[in-house]
């Protein structure tokens, strides 16, 4: 007999039994209402893997009698939707083809284009399943013709009652009972990430690997956490959870939030991915500290350096310095808000003329005025003397604000000492 593996072995039959998703499939769900009307659109499920996207096309294809037609974008093309096309009307379909195709962001504008053809005549539905937002990767005439459905992560609870049934029917595939320990189920659940069908490879593992005695298998916490291990992490450094969770850090850092912080590069650390912990450190010293404690910058490139010289896992420690010292530190974003304000004039063509006693001295021996009268602040009172800096297109105009914290503020008090409160 053919190997099933147990997470298509137990796949829900019915759309009572599939996990999760209540806001679209439960009592008044809108995608469940549409599938009991036995009328279906073009569908396109957005989620993480194993969320229920393929139990559900199957569940559809069932309802409606239609013959089910796979297709993998990752190693799909053309010809196989041809391949499809070909069987409308015979006796392979005489219901008409549901066609549901896997990862459709990895078919390119030109193979998503020709699925036009088949989705407008009526003869192939189509529901197209895709981890990465749909807005983002599909081909905006197919979803023009389109409804998208966002399936989310299954909560640990939900995943509790699945594990039930995977250990039960595991049991009856090995022929032996089993006794599980405190918390095996809890491990398992919590660590699939929200993830149905990885919380039931933990399960297939756990209960294939099991010490047996006497007809009992011995489920440990130990041996669950290890079966389950990393299986929490959905990482795609090319994919939408990259951002994600490099928002969250930069996020979590400018909202003082040491916890979550320390969190987010967790999972960058966990994924591997130093770099993008690294840079998003050094942005924020800049970006969200500034001002407030110049000192930001040094300490976290200390502490940056510090992690390359290390490498994993002990890079760990200094980034993890640095990122609770950014994320209880003072604020300030003046820095970055003058920045954008002038680069917002620069672009806009407001520049104008440099004045005569800011240009280049060595000019001076090309024939033009010879007096430049450019005044040297070091050799007046406190160093500084009124002159015009900014061109005469742009006097008065002002950039950068002092922040509200004590660094700011006291560098505010002492040159409004030296040149007035309107210098």
């Amino acid at each position: 007999m053919a190997y099933r593996p147990l997470a298509d072995e137990i796949r829900p039959t019915s759309l009572d039994q599939v996990v999760g998703q209540r806001h679209i499939l439960g009592p008044d769900g809108l995608l469940r209402r549409i599938i009991e009307s036995g009328s279906i659109p073009n569908l396109v499920f957005y989620g993480p893997s194993g969320t229920g996207k393929t139990t559900v096309a199957n569940l559809i294809a069932a309802r409606t009698n239609r013959a089910l037609r796979r297709i993998n974008a990752t190693t799909g093309a053309l010809s196989d939707v041809k391949d499809v096309l070909a069987e409308v009307g015979t006796l392979m379909a005489p219901n008409g083809i549901l066609l549901y195709l896997d990862e459709i962001q990895y078919f390119n504008k030109k193979q998503q284009q020709s699925l036009l053809e088949v989705i407008e005549k009526g003869d192939v539905t189509l529901i197209a399943s895709t981890t990465e937002n749909p807005y983002f990767y599909v081909y905006n005439a197919v979803l023009s013709r389109s409804t998208v459905f966002e399936f989310k992560p299954v909560e640990a609870a939900d995943v509790l009652p699945v594990i039930d049934r995977g250990l039960a029917r595991m049991a009856e595939r090995l022929g032996a009972v089993f006794s599980c320990e405190d918390g095996v189920r809890e491990s398992i659940a919590s660590a699939c990430g929200g993830d149905v069908r990885k919380a039931l490879n933990a399960v297939e593992l756990l209960m294939n690997s099991a010490r047996r005695e006497e007809g009992t298998l011995f489920l440990t916490r130990s041996d669950a956490q290890a079966a389950a291990q990393k299986s929490a992490m959905r990482y795609d450094r090319e994919g939408d959870d990259h951002y994600d969770i490099a928002s969250a850090l930069m996020k979590s850092l400018r909202g003082s939030d040491p916890d979550a912080a320390v969190h987010y590069l967790a999972r960058l650390l966990e994924a591997g991915d130093l770099i993008t912990a690294i840079r998003r450190l050094l942005c924020s010293a800049s970006e969200d500290i500034g001002l407030a404690y110049p000192m930001a910058v040094p300490i976290v490139k200390a502490c940056v350096d510090s992690a390359l010289q290390l490498g994993l896992p002990e890079a760990k420690l200094p980034l993890s310095e640095a990122a609770i010292l950014l994320a209880t530190w003072p604020k300030s974003n003046s820095a970055c808000l003058a920045i954008d304000a002038a680069l917002a004039d620069v672009r806009a063509g407001r520049t104008g003329s440099i004045p005569r006693e800011l240009q280049n001295v060595h000019a001076d021996s090309a024939g033009m005025e010879r007096e430049q009268g450019y005044l040297y602040p070091h050799d007046f009172p406190r160093h500084w003397v009124r002159q015009q800096y900014l061109p005469t297109e742009l006097m008065g105009r002002r950039y950068y604000q002092y922040g509200d914290n004590k660094t700011e503020q006291a560098a505010r008090r002492y040159w409004e000492e030296v040149k007035g409160p309107d210098g």
